[in-house]
């Protein structure tokens, strides 16, 4: 018969001993429809916003490029399977784009405002696994700020 403190360990071991991105996923959850993925804000209102997602670096790099609009209650969900610092910019980006940086257990750890067509490189305040665009204004429309902590659904 194991005792729990010995179960306690092994179960830590074998968390500890997952890829980084299983982890990753797993602290952020999956749910809902999975061909409807979406992000929601753990507050009074939940906002929620539709994800396209972007989890490889030839979708991180295409971004929302070249694209004339964006509906008000969508987002594109670059994920990542290690801590990111890298920055983003709207090289080729029509659209007006808030960005929030997001860590491994969905706390926004920045947001900030991106300009289209401009190449100025926006860098977070802190590394992130998740980066979260959506329209510009959004995240301050909804009451959404540093510290506040999504939920991703990604089916």
């Amino acid at each position: 018969m194991l005792r729990r403190p010995l179960v306690l360990a092994l179960l830590s071991a074998a968390l500890i001993g997952l890829p980084a991105a299983t982890r990753a996923e797993n602290a952020i959850g999956q749910c809902g429809d999975p061909l409807a993925p979406y992000a929601e804000v753990q507050i009074d209102t939940f906002p929620r916003l539709g994800l396209e997602i972007a989890r490889t670096p030839e979708e991180h790099n295409v971004g929302l490029m070249f694209r004339e609009s964006l509906p008000s209650d969508a987002g594109m969900l670059f994920v990542y399977d290690r801590p990111a610092t890298e920055g983003y910019w709207m090289h080729n980006t029509y659209v007006p784009l808030s960005i929030a940086w997001i860590d491994q257990l969905g706390t926004i750890v920045d947001i900030q405002d991106m300009q289209p067509l401009t190449d100025d490189v926006h860098y977070p305040a802190a590394a992130y696994w998740y980066a979260l665009e959506a329209n510009q204004g959004w995240y301050l429309e909804h009451g959404v700020g540093v510290g506040q902590v999504l939920t991703f659904c990604l089916g």
